[in-house]
């Protein structure tokens, strides 16, 4: 088996680079509108955005954050197979501008978007990040009423497009038995709060721009649950590449957009630990496993792994390690993989 993987460094309101329907399944963190940190970025894509900060109109800046938003939906829109989904982690933001202090819901102008261009939306997740802030609380101290709550969550949106997906020839419905997930992960994964993924600090003393960075099990977690092996990844805000890196392991193609290219070379050392890394998430996932069926009574045994399972769906399953990494002279690599069809790697 062979994925490939492309990083693209522009803009990515314009991906001409892909076709149309291409893309099986998209998971981005962009730039959150009204966090202070983005504003520089946003102002550089639309100068009324700073026109409008410095003026103290927050709605106005935040409008015009949204609209540049929209017009990398518009492309995702474009580029996403019929039954493909998009997941989209994003956060609200707190803000005082001027006199006014209040909340300018990024999430539900996001589902707004996707509603209005016919998608289905799916059940939402919030993630439940641990907070190292030493109250729960700002405004007014211990005096009510002016307090107002901290967030600690961010929302994982979920959007399908044009209904579920069909998977018509056998080497697809191959693919799909192929790329099943363990009983229990579907317990936990499918869960509307997640609490016990921890977000990723980042230490980039050498970039001005900031990134939303969600971490690599996250990342990993969300497409395994929504896209099967061979399929095509997008990220339109790839950052330091968790994204692509997650597809990597999980034996997806991927395509990332980037304005910085001062993140390549961090991107690249990522990639150079894609080997430990992926056998590391595979190794977890089937040592879990393999001690919570010692405790359960079941009559499906796994055709790869010496276990039990639990459902008939999942004795395919069928994982795919690191057999060697290639990349051209562009930023453009190219994995090679073989079936893990031994007990022992436990």
């Amino acid at each position: 088996m062979k994925t490939v993987h492309r990083i693209i460094f522009k803009n990515s309101k314009d991906m001409d680079e892909i076709t149309n329907e291409s893309v099986n399944f998209v998971l981005t963190s962009p730039p959150y509108p009204m966090i202070e940190i983005w504003d520089s970025l946003f102002s550089s894509f639309n100068p009324r955005i700073g026109e409008a900060l410095e003026d103290g109109d927050g709605m106005r800046a935040y409008d015009l954050m949204h609209k540049e938003l929209n017009s990398v939906w518009d492309e995702i829109d474009r580029v996403i197979c019929p039954g493909g989904i998009v997941c989209i982690n994003i956060g609200d933001a707190t803000r005082k501008i001027g006199d006014s202090f209040k909340v300018y819901a990024n999430h539900s102008r996001i589902i707004y978007y996707f509603e209005k261009k016919g998608y289905n939306i799916l059940p939402l997740i919030i993630w439940k990040k641990h907070s190292n802030k030493p109250t729960k609380f700002m405004g007014s101290g211990m005096l009510p009423p002016n307090a107002y709550v901290t967030h600690e969550h961010e929302y994982i949106l979920i959007f399908r497009k044009n209904g579920p997906r069909q998977f018509k020839t056998e080497k697809e419905k191959e693919k799909r038995r192929n790329s099943a997930y363990f009983w229990e992960e579907r317990n936990e994964w499918f869960s509307d709060i997640w609490a016990d993924l921890k977000g990723t600090p980042q230490k980039l003393d050498d970039i001005e721009r900031k990134t939303a960075a969600y971490p690599l099990r996250l990342a990993y977690r969300l497409i395994s649950m929504y896209s099967i092996q061979g399929d095509t990844i997008l990220d339109p805000f790839l950052g330091t590449g968790t994204t692509m890196i997650a597809a990597m392991c999980a034996a997806r193609n991927s395509i990332g957009y980037e304005i910085d290219t001062k993140f390549k070379n961090i991107i690249e050392a990522r990639i150079k630990e894609i080997k430990r890394l992926s056998r590391e998430l595979i190794r977890e996932r089937l040592k879990k496993h393999a001690k919570l069926i010692k405790m359960k009574n079941t009559r499906y045994r796994s055709k790869y792994y010496g276990f039990n399972v639990m459902t008939k769906q999942e004795q395919d399953i069928l994982f795919q390690i690191i057999k060697e990494i290639r990349k051209d002279d562009g930023n453009r690599f190219e994995i090679t993989y073989k079936p893990l069809k031994f007990v022992n790697f436990l």
